[in-house]
């Protein structure tokens, strides 16, 4: 376990490691990353959350709140190899720059509270990693907790999250007397002695001993039973030899089959050295995922990952810093130097890079050059969005971008100065340029604008942003959830005929249309059944475009439509008044007149809230969610406390935080996570209205 002090010299690029730090919020992550940064000698002072001298979270306003808003950059060297790390956030408001994060990462440190396990949001965070098949090692923290148990927690991710772990590691002590770890894979202890950073290698203490082998030969018998060379060996040997676990702890990390679990206490500095080592040990190199795939004009293409192949980067994150644009970029072909001219594939505009950067989070030190599997943010950029690619002219792709979400609150804001209207627009726009979870739109009945984002915090901190960072006195009004329409009962064989003749050519389109209700989350299906030639295929697929332009406004409060599909059953055209535009046109005013003649129903967005307090106050906490259309899925007891599960609309919990606070006395506290739409019912479906 060794640290490099020489930052600049170059790394092969099997000995990179790109990865991000995901968990609940709370868990540690941010904690487990200075120590990471302390360790590989990229700071010289261990920076603390609760003083406000972190590293990664350097904006004000994460150290005001205590928690990471915005995902930060850093990079070190350990042992060889360069660490590109990004710490993300772990509230539920802020998954859109995990999920941004996880798009250009090839590995991930997965960190979990060792009284608490698993939580919603780490088990969220867990799923994005699964969607973007990023293999991950687990770090459960906090080990000198009172009510801290490895095997808990351990059998939480394996019931929870559905994946086998490997555990190679056994804590030596328990609680606040945790003091160091069992190394199961070489068979020897690791202990930190109190107020010092360094660790001391020893034998297995004798009253340890027993289960460390017992563990050990569990650990061997799991790996032997999902790995082939670990079961050749494990049948021909007395006991499968550390060089041969490792290799198959890696396989099995790699192909997502497992996860290697270790454990420790970032805050007191323990554990952090053998967990660096299993980065290096079991997450992969850029060499080692599979080529990255992209398409262009409708061709799919592969890159691998190779300095020498044409210069192919993602734009994951853009920052408004102080001295300019930044645009932060995963490389993964090619290279690329300062002053180079790339494609913005997507946009089909040409930008010149200005610099290039090595981040440490608002740190950044100028180098002449990236290469494929580099981690890096350039100046000069102008316009690049985040999930844009840039790539070399001359060899032109485009990379798939990270999935956005759809923001579900919005609040009204405007300016209170006379003259800051302009201003209040600018700043805006900036914000949406770095966070595409945010929108900005203007209310077409009352000429607000309106600023829409994933939760409660999400605005606050972005109304917070525009008063700091931009210097604008604003006001804003209440938050107002997304709703959806539906359709419950459809209608068949709706006729509608377009005519209009004003002079010159006329418009002529006549459809007939089915309309059917799915599951509202199943979005819009269209489909035509039209033979004979009754419809050409350039006006169906007009028809079609035109059926979505009705979906933007539904007939119950002009909110968006879901769950439907539609059918083009018939039609007919005209010689010469027949065009795309009016066959668009009699789709948008077909549907909307087949949404007005069925059953439409009100969708409103849910939250899955799981809230712990004290066991005195259970009682009024769950009348309190009962009040608040919460459906309680269950309750268990937990380190002296009580944790409730209850799904709840979420515009019912604007203000639950303060709420919780006043019932529980302060001691309460809760998190949720978006748990998808349900029809509104009874009175509450008025009240939307």
């Amino acid at each position: 376990m060794r640290a490099d002090l020489n930052h600049n010299h170059p790394v092969p690029l099997t000995g990179i490691r790109n990865l991000g730090v995901l968990a609940h919020v709370d868990a540690g992550k941010t904690t487990v990353t200075e120590r990471i940064l302390y360790l590989t000698g990229a700071v010289h002072r261990r920076g603390e959350v609760h003083e406000g001298t972190t590293v990664t979270d350097f904006d004000p306003l994460e150290r005001d709140r205590g928690i990471t808003i915005f995902a930060a950059a850093v990079s070190c060297l350990w042992d060889g190899h360069r660490i590109n790390l990004i710490d993300t956030p772990g509230h539920v408001d802020f998954s859109d720059e995990v999920e941004r994060s996880l798009r250009v990462l090839d590995g991930a440190v997965a960190v979990f509270d060792a009284v608490a396990g698993v939580e919603p949001q780490s088990e969220s965070v867990w799923r994005q990693a699964d969607r973007y098949g990023v293999p991950r090692v687990a770090f459960v923290n906090k080990m000198d907790r009172a009510g801290a148990d490895l095997d808990a927690a351990v059998e939480s991710i394996r019931e929870r999250l559905r994946v086998t772990p490997l555990v190679v590691q056994l804590p030596i002590g328990r609680e606040d007397g945790f003091t160091g770890v069992v190394d199961l894979l070489r068979m020897r202890s690791l202990v930190w002695d109190a107020g010092r950073d360094t660790v001391t290698e020893g034998p297995v203490p004798e009253t340890l001993g027993d289960e460390a082998r017992r563990r050990r030969r569990l650990l061997e018998e799991t790996a032997a039973e999902l790995h082939p060379a670990a079961l050749e060996e494990f049948c021909a040997r007395p006991e499968i030899s550390a060089p041969t676990l490792t290799a198959a702890l890696r396989d099995l990390t790699l192909r997502g089959e497992a996860v290697v679990v270790l454990c420790g206490s970032a805050y007191r500095n323990r554990g952090v050295e053998p967990l660096l080592d299993a980065v290096v040990d079991y997450l992969p190199a850029p060499p080692d995922v599979p080529p990255v795939r992209a398409e262009w004009e409708g061709a799919g293409q592969e890159r691998p990952a190779d300095p020498a192949a044409p210069f192919a980067a993602l734009v994951f994150k853009v920052h408004a810093a102080p001295t300019g644009r930044l645009t932060y970029l995963r490389v993964y072909s090619g290279t690329i130097r300062r002053g180079d001219v790339v494609l913005d594939a997507g946009a089909r505009r040409t930008e010149r890079i200005g610099r290039i950067l090595r981040v440490q989070a608002d740190r950044h030190t100028e180098t002449d050059r990236a290469t494929a599997g580099d981690i890096v943010a350039v100046a000069g950029v102008k316009a690049a969005r985040a999930g844009a690619t840039l790539c070399a002219p001359g060899a032109p792709l485009v990379l798939e971008p990270p999935v956005t979400a759809s923001p579900v609150v919005s609040v009204a804001v405007e300016s209170r100065g006379s003259g800051d209207a302009g201003r209040l627009a600018t700043a805006l726009a900036r914000m949406t340029d770095e966070d595409p979870s945010l929108s900005v739109r203007a209310d077409p009945e009352t000429g607000q604008t309106l600023l829409s984002g994933m939760g409660e915090l999400h605005l606050e901190v972005a109304v917070d942003k525009l008063r700091r960072a931009h210097g604008l006195d604003v006001a804003v009004g209440r938050p107002r959830v997304a709703y959806r329409e539906t359709v419950v009962r459809g209608v068949s064989g709706l006729l509608y005929r377009h005519v209009k003749q004003d002079g010159g050519a006329g418009q002529f389109a006549h459809v007939v249309l089915d309309v059917e209700p799915l599951e509202h989350d199943a979005g819009f299906v269209f489909r035509s059944t039209v033979t004979g030639g009754r419809v050409p295929r350039e006006y169906v697929g007009a028809v079609e475009a035109g059926c979505r332009d009705a979906l933007a406004e539904g007939p119950l409060g002009g909110h968006p439509v879901t769950g439907l599909r539609v059918t083009l059953t018939d039609g007919a055209t005209h010689p010469k008044d027949s065009s795309e535009l009016a066959f668009r046109t009699a789709g948008r005013l077909a549907l909307r007149e087949a949404l007005r003649a069925g059953e439409m129903a009100l969708l409103e967005p849910l939250a899955e809230v799981t809230v712990t307090v004290p066991e005195e106050a259970v009682g009024g906490v769950l009348g309190d969610l009962a009040a608040r259309r919460g459906r309680v899925g269950g309750s268990e007891a937990r380190a002296g406390a009580v944790v409730v599960t209850a799904t709840v609309p979420l515009a019912e919990l604007f203000g639950y935080a303060a709420r919780l606070r006043g019932r529980t006395q302060g001691r309460g506290d809760f998190t949720s996570r978006p748990a998808g739409y349900a029809q509104v019912t009874g009175s509450a479906a008025d009240l939307t209205r």
